[in-house]
């Protein structure tokens, strides 16, 4: 059922067997605490500074104004004059800006380009999201295989992507890199999403094959992303009504065939009787451990997975990638769900509710010198100072959530009850 525009999802508390939340509410930050080695990486260019600002405005009034992380600017061009420059006003963290080598941007020299564009235009021409802009393949490409290689990332041990045209929620008052790593801990999402079917149509039979060419036993954590078959046949049979129910796919997402596009096919076999059920953790927000991505285990699935040509002939994008990588070499005690950080890109978002109790301390003031206007400076910072209520087993700390779209908990394509279901469960109280 939808739930009412920006009302919390319902607070039901997750089995705390594998993972739990680092901090229920606020804390007073450890301003002059431990850090970790780690870094804020931004994927932008020059044209889209007007959201890149947007995000490190929120960024910096919801957390780097107490942990002052650095930032990485990663641009396959080069940044101009004016972007630098006005990066530099809205942060007092270090900040470094790189470009990307040609070898980690745009066809590898393997790759039939003439094939690799018709495939593209083919996706255009059937109006695939994204699928006939060459850029985001390339994008795509870049951060399931390459980010992390970046000379200005190698002095780094963890990493947090911010996107252009982001929005935090909630004040993040403790150090989510220390907590991470204190938890050993390898990588944490705050939302999980359905893939559209059409944007990649064979990777799962390639994911597969390659766990099941490596001898790999699932962790835990591949039956998020995975379903027996029959599971689908039955589906057939339920009642509309069933919560096991799922509506049935639109016509032209079920005609999209394996193998179309020139992409050769593996043995179904290697899918073991399974399907992909589209789940994955949406990556433009992720906090990891970049040496998971350095591993061989890690750098050995993008080979299989880049040599297949799906980049190309199909829109296979990093957040898939990363997630199936996840499951079959992680386990879910890997895996820290950022329940407690509100976040918000396009028209998702995740939002929780505030943490009772006592758990919500006053708020700093924070005036921030960008904007000129001195009225303009007050309302905006007067305007989060009025946090929502709390709610019994909230968890966040002094949020306040968008009200013009529903929470991503209470859409269809929401992943979390494949994440519970791995995770332990509901907790009973």
């Amino acid at each position: 059922m939808l739930m009412p525009a920006g009302a919390p999802p319902t607070i039901r508390k997750i089995s705390e067997r594998h993972d739990k939340v680092f901090v229920t509410g606020c804390l007073e930050p450890q301003i002059n605490g431990p850090r970790a080695n780690a870094v804020l990486v931004v994927l932008a260019r020059n044209q889209e500074l007007e959201g890149v600002v947007q995000s490190i405005k929120s960024l910096e009034r919801h957390f780097n104004r107490w942990f002052h992380y650095p930032y990485v600017f990663l641009n396959d061009g080069d940044f101009d004059a004016n972007f630098r420059d006005t990066i530099m006003n809205y942060t007092s963290a270090s900040v470094e800006f790189g470009k990307i080598d040609p070898s980690m941007w745009g066809y590898p020299d393997w790759v039939n380009v003439d094939v690799a564009r018709e495939g593209i235009r083919k996706q255009g021409d059937k109006v695939i999201m994204y699928g006939g802009m060459e850029s985001y393949h390339h994008m795509c490409r870049f951060y399931s295989g390459f980010f992390y290689k970046h000379e200005l990332l190698q002095k780094y041990d963890w990493y947090w992507r911010i996107e252009p045209e982001i929005k935090y929620f909630c004040d993040i008052t403790y150090d989510p890199f220390v907590h991470m790593e204190r938890a050993n801990k390898t990588y944490g999402f705050t939302i999980a999403v359905k893939e559209l079917k059409e944007t990649v149509p064979n990777i799962f039979r390639y994911a597969s094959a390659y766990k099941r060419n490596n001898n790999l036993t699932s962790q835990g954590l591949w039956e998020m992303f995975a379903e027996p078959i029959e599971d689908e046949e039955n589906q057939k049979s339920l009642p509309i009504d069933d919560p096991k129910y799922k509506p049935p796919l639109p016509d032209e997402i079920l005609n999209t065939q394996a193998g179309h596009s020139g992409l050769p096919d593996v043995d179904p076999e290697a899918m073991e009787g399974e399907i992909y059920n589209m789940c994955h953790f949406w990556s433009n927000f992720e906090i990891a451990r970049l040496d998971w991505f350095r591993s061989k285990e890690y750098n050995d699935f993008f080979n299989v997975m880049d040599r297949s040509g799906g980049f190309w002939m199909e829109r296979w994008g990093d957040a898939p990638i990363h997630s199936l990588a996840a499951g079959a070499l992680l386990g879910p005690k890997d895996i820290h769900y950022f329940r407690d950080i509100g976040y918000r890109h396009t028209t998702i978002q995740h939002c929780p509710a505030n943490a009772p109790g006592n758990r919500q301390l006053p708020r700093p003031p924070y005036l921030e010198t960008t904007t000129a206007d001195e009225k303009k400076r007050k309302e905006e910072d007067d305007y989060w100072e009025q946090w929502d209520s709390v709610k019994g087993n909230g968890v966040g700390c002094r949020c306040r959530c968008d009200t013009d779209i529903v929470d991503v908990e209470g859409k269809q394509g929401s992943c979390l009850a494949e994440w519970v279901a791995v995770a332990g469960g509901w907790a009973s109280a």
